[in-house]
């Protein structure tokens, strides 16, 4: 990109964090040059300075500054195991449009850590439908096992968050 360009919020991008709507439309610009470009007044919401953490509102105006194009080779994205696909649907309790109840088995990590490499988050991608991955939202446990709800569109992760906050 060689020029200024203004970008228009979708509705489906409503709530989200302006560092996070780059990483969506601009995955090659590193949180550094994010933060830089907003520090010097580059990037602007409206017309106005903006901060990462500040939240879009659908039809606002983004101004994105030329962006060099950064030689950054791009990461491989582990491929998803069908296996993982068809083991993850045996513990599906609940599934709608936008979200799915899982059955957790003991013994298997919800997420990854230190040595642990087989785990539910790392499996969801496998999952993922128009290159969207579920997201975990909420973990409904008992001692190893329990229940996890997962959205299947990052709209859906945001409502149910909002929700399970306000209890």
């Amino acid at each position: 990109m060689s020029e200024v360009e203004l970008r228009t919020v979708a509705a489906a991008e409503a709530e989200l964090r302006l560092d996070r709507w780059f990483r969506r439309h601009f995955p090659a610009l590193t949180h550094g040059r994010l933060q830089k470009l907003l520090r010097t007044g580059q990037v602007r919401v409206d017309g106005r300075r903006a901060q990462a953490h500040a939240r879009l509102a659908a039809g606002q105006t983004i101004r994105v500054p030329p962006l060099a194009a950064a030689p950054e080779p791009p990461q491989p994205q582990p491929l998803a195991d069908p296996r993982d696909a068809a083991f993850l649907r045996r513990l599906i309790l609940v599934e709608d449009r936008s979200v799915l109840v899982l059955n957790k088995p003991e013994g298997l990590a919800v997420q990854g850590g230190t040595g642990t490499r087989r785990h539910i988050d790392g499996m969801l991608a496998a999952l993922a439908v128009n290159g969207e991955r579920p997201r975990l939202v909420h973990r409904l446990d008992r001692d190893t096992s329990g229940v996890l709800v997962v959205a299947k569109t990052a709209d859906a992760a945001a409502k149910l968050t909002r929700a399970f906050r306000q209890h």
